[in-house]
């Protein structure tokens, strides 16, 4: 193995991203690499809502075909991003070491309550009307610059929701015009995976780059998509779940925010703890 190649999405988070784990198999490997950009359905279908318009495999589903083809040996997403169930024959190699994992709070500046969100986000927008009940939401897509022009300059909506990570990685602190405030898990629990870059292979792959990658974000996310996998999670429920330490957090519309503790045993058995903890809060039946 001496190049790999990696497919990732054009956007400009996608290679930021995809440029930090070729770093890292560089470093840790020694391998030459190489980068195959794939223009996905859903970076095409701008106006398409993910909601309503087959959600997270809009991003990904080239991606894999580019694997399965044999065209790139990995390929490189944002965990949220990836859809519960994967597709035969690939697996995750493994994930680069998590940053923030908090959802941001964007409003212009000189807005305290605001009265329009934008966000695609059902997830979102359930736990942010948690905090302002009054509010309405409007559809909002395109890359983070864009969607930061959308509130700061074109005034579309009185604010939106960012990921921390997404931000950070791109090396964004602040915006003109607009204001940034982190939610706490008591406020919103975020997407299953946020803040984790996830390396994804072909099954036969797997073992050689389980080694190079951050083993307690391997531990945490795996946990957090058990919970996904268990209800059947894409883009459509207002569901969140997130591993901080040994705590889970947990958010469903039908339930609200809970957190508990997991044991050493949880970690062990990810798909046996997601069906017990959802039939404990009356989600599974």
């Amino acid at each position: 193995m001496t190049k790999l190649v990696l497919a990732t999405r054009k956007s400009p988070l996608a290679l930021a991203q995809t440029e930090m784990v070729a770093a890292h198999l560089r470093n840790q490997l020694g391998v030459e690499t190489e980068l195959l950009r794939i223009v996905t359905t859903g970076d095409k279908q701008t106006e398409w809502s993910l909601e309503k318009r087959g959600g997270k495999g809009l991003f990904t589903s080239e991606l894999e075909a580019a694997l399965l083809r044999g065209e790139a040996d990995v390929a490189v997403h944002s965990t949220k991003d990836l859809p519960g169930d994967m597709p035969d024959g690939l697996a995750i190699g493994g994930y680069m070491p998590r940053v923030d994992t908090r959802d941001v709070l964007v409003l212009r500046i000189g807005i305290d309550e605001p009265k329009l969100i934008a966000t695609g986000s059902p997830r979102r927008r359930a736990q942010i009307q948690a905090v302002f009940p009054n509010v309405a939401f409007t559809e909002i897509r395109g890359n983070v610059d864009t969607r930061l022009r959308k509130i700061g300059e074109q005034h579309v909506a009185d604010g939106t929701i960012l990921a921390a990570a997404g931000m950070k990685r791109l090396g964004i602190d602040s915006w003109p015009g607009v204001e940034f405030a982190p939610l706490s898990f008591d406020q919103m629990v975020p997407a299953v995976g946020q803040g984790a870059i996830a390396i994804q292979c072909r099954e036969a792959d797997a073992a050689k780059f389980a080694a190079v990658f951050d083993a307690a974000t391997m531990r945490s996310v795996t946990v957090e998509r058990a919970f996904q996998h268990a209800l059947g999670g894409g883009c459509h429920t207002a569901f969140a779940a997130h591993v901080a330490g040994d705590t889970l957090h947990l958010f469903h519309e039908n339930c609200g925010i809970r957190s508990l503790i997991l044991s050493a045993a949880d970690f062990a058995a990810p798909a046996e703890t997601a069906t017990r903890v959802l039939r404990e809060f009356g989600l599974l039946s």
